[in-house]
């Protein structure tokens, strides 16, 4: 065996790994369950009223779908609830852990959405968003696990135009996504909600090198209540699962840098 190791050094690494792994696996399944971060900003502003109800009602299945592993949706590791506003520019805001969500219903998550986040705020600022979950992330020493960031808003930002005397021309350049880079080496951030002019102008005018993007225009988002079959408990909804694997989910490529 030592002769072997000193002919292919890498035997004894790779050996070394494959024990970690069965050390660090669950005794229950036997497998290790890879560690993945789940973000949900909802936009509390005034502009997204039209369509907070269905957003709410939609991130509570979505939250439901994924703690619980519906329809092969992806079980996150570590999850955070904050709002994408506050009642004055820069206000931090705290973000609820995944605790709060477990053993509740699709119906008792969306009213415990509702009575945390009312559309009553005046500013949507997403780089305070931004800046606050990265330092979330470090703080819960979550780096380097893919991050996968839902943003349930109309994409149109307030704060970046009166805190640094942009006009609208350059209100989506000044988004900043800078805070997310280097988080990991897998970092999505998927907008909901937004109307397809919004929607192209954070896929062409948002700087970003690692950060991937994702959008899913209002007229789509709209679509998901189709899927729903009345009377059917949530694991018989196999096509709103489907339709979130398909469309919200879906796996975004890396820009080339």
């Amino acid at each position: 065996m030592r002769g072997g190791l000193r002919r292919w050094p890498w035997l004894g690494v790779g050996v070394l790994m494959l024990g970690t792994a069965c050390l660090d696996a669950p005794a229950q399944t036997g497998r290790r369950v890879a560690k993945s971060t789940l973000v949900i900003g909802v936009d509390v502003s005034g502009s997204f009223r039209q369509h907070y109800d269905d957003a709410i009602s939609f991130a509570a299945h979505y939250l439901y779908g994924h703690l619980h592993g519906m329809g092969e949706l992806r079980v996150p590791t570590a999850v955070f609830v904050g709002s994408v506003g506050g009642g004055e520019p820069g206000e931090a805001k705290s973000f609820q852990p995944v605790h709060l969500f477990e053993g509740k219903s699709v119906a008792e998550i969306e009213a415990t959405l509702r009575d945390l986040y009312p559309p009553q705020d005046s500013y949507t600022d997403f780089n305070s968003f931004f800046d606050r979950v990265a330092t979330l992330v470090k703080r819960q020493g979550l780096v380097l696990a893919p991050i996968n960031m839902i943003l349930l808003s109309d994409g149109v930002p307030d704060v970046t135009n009166r805190r640094e005397g942009g006009g609208d021309d350059d209100r989506f350049e000044r988004i900043d996504l800078s805070p997310l880079e280097y988080l990991s080496r897998n970092v999505t951030v998927r907008l909901l909600y937004a109307d397809p002019t919004t929607s192209v102008e954070w896929e062409r005018r948002i700087k970003r090198n690692r950060v991937r993007m994702w959008t899913v225009d209002a007229p789509v988002m709209a679509g998901w209540r189709d899927q729903l079959v009345t009377g059917a408990g949530e694991e018989q909804q196999d096509g709103l699962w489907r339709w979130v694997r398909d469309n919200v989910d879906f796996r975004v490529r890396s820009r080339r840098l």
